[in-house]
């Protein structure tokens, strides 16, 4: 027998985990690299995100929203196909 998830829990881990991710990294590439205004990959995704101190709080904001979602639509379609088997 499969467990439900808690949703809600699964949403904020998925959001907290992928806003701080990319924070983080966005300051990993500004200490080796230095800030950057340039185009990049993940701007076009994120309005405003660019390498840059202020554009690691936009990618922060950014990530935690994109993830929460993800984790809800994770958490339930896993426990819909948990309750279907």
């Amino acid at each position: 027998m499969y467990a439900k998830l808690d949703i809600r829990a699964l949403a904020l881990t998925f959001g907290l985990i992928w806003g701080f991710g990319l924070f983080f990294i966005t300051w990993w590439i500004i200490l080796f690299d230095g800030a950057a205004s340039g185009p990049i990959w993940i701007s076009r995704i994120y309005r405003g995100y660019s390498i840059t101190p202020i554009g690691s709080v936009i990618g922060l904001v950014w990530g935690i929203c994109d993830g929460f979602i993800g984790g809800l639509i994770c958490g339930w379609l896993y426990n819909k196909l948990v309750r279907a088997k």
